[in-house]
């Protein structure tokens, strides 16, 4: 397998890094695409793409657009749909989404445990402490 990108949930949720979107568009027939970038800009592509921005390295906290994110992501897992989605390298951002992601879909009980998941299928996830502490506010019974 050549892909930069990942299988969170098998044959339904993918991540990766902004440079991995189109690829995994026309490899796994993603329907929507989640940008989680909040520095990107409006970009013309070929897929649909929704922007769920989070601020990478912000002091500020992170849990409604962390929640955000989630969300649309969920939902559109429950609709049926392949799900794509990424930040600009895929390893903060877009680790906290796929813990969280993890977390809603019952697929782990707690945040270690679906950051364990999350790593061991994309090693290079790394979520910093400021994003961990919104996951732990927005799952406290995880």
């Amino acid at each position: 397998m050549n892909e930069t990108y990942q299988q969170l949930v098998k044959d339904r949720i993918f991540i990766g890094g902004a440079a991995d979107a189109k690829q995994a568009v026309e490899n796994e027939g993603i329907d929507v695409v989640f940008d989680l970038r909040a520095e990107a800009e409006d970009v013309d592509e070929s897929y649909t793409r929704v922007h769920a921005p989070i601020v990478d390295d912000s002091t500020e906290q992170q849990d409604e657009s962390i929640q955000d994110a989630i969300n649309g992501v969920v939902t559109a897992f429950d609709e049926g749909k392949k799900v794509f989605f990424h930040c600009a390298g895929g390893s903060n951002r877009t680790g906290a989404v796929a813990v969280g992601t993890l977390l809603a879909l019952g697929q782990a009980g707690t945040i270690e445990e679906a950051e364990q998941m999350a790593t061991a299928v994309r090693p290079k996830i790394s979520v910093k402490p400021e994003l961990k502490e919104s996951l732990q506010r927005i799952f406290p019974q995880a």
